[in-house]
């Protein structure tokens, strides 16, 4: 089961030469072999007495070397390991959000990246048996294989569709002409209107 983590995701700072990934027919594509930088949402320490940890979250950051940026709000899920002197992490599951004026499209499903050094070495140089992954530390993520996510179904713009219907915006749905209150309209007496007569 694909999660779609509930936070809010820091804007993406990606490098002037990298190619932005946009949404284009429902459909969010990344091409075999990109890379891209990631950082850390939260602090975590690896050492030999805790060597793996599960599920941390990574977002978009500024790296250099980078081949393609992600859209602006994405957040990915991944497991890191110490394997002798160095941290090896692997992306499980990527979500991006894509805002489009009110509305807003979901992009979730797995990936299969691993991260690598400035070098372009596989994993994290981690010296002394114990790192700490810090947000503000960014490192690339290359990907395993080309991924084409399809657009998921979002309740909430079917939500905020139908509240634009209800509140009459658009023509299925116009708002209908004022009406005067049955209360306030003045009663008209049967005898009173022969008298006229």
């Amino acid at each position: 089961m694909i999660r779609t983590p509930t936070l809010l995701i820091a804007t993406l700072c990606a490098p002037l030469l990298a190619v932005p990934l946009h949404a284009a027919a429902d459909t969010l594509s990344l091409p075999a072999d990109a890379k891209f930088g990631v950082e850390v949402v939260e602090q975590h320490t690896i050492d030999a007495s805790n060597r793996e940890l599960n599920e941390i979250l990574l977002h978009p950051a500024m790296a250099s070397g980078s081949t393609h940026e992600l859209p602006e709000y994405c957040v990915l899920t991944a497991d890191a390991r110490l394997e002798s002197d160095r941290v090896r992490i692997s992306v499980d599951t990527i979500t991006c959000i894509e805002a489009h004026d009110s509305d807003s499209a979901i992009f979730s499903d797995a990936i299969s990246a691993a991260a690598y050094d400035a070098e372009g070495s596989y994993g994290i140089p981690c010296e002394g048996g114990e790192c700490t992954l810090a947000p503000g530390e960014s490192f690339m993520l290359h990907l395993a294989e080309e991924v084409s996510i399809e657009e998921q179904e979002n309740p909430s713009a079917q939500i905020n569709a139908e509240r634009r219907q209800a509140n009459g915006e658009g023509v299925a749905n116009p708002i209908p002409g004022e009406r005067p209150d049955p209360e306030d309209t003045p009663v008209i007496n049967e005898e009173e209107e022969n008298k006229d007569r």
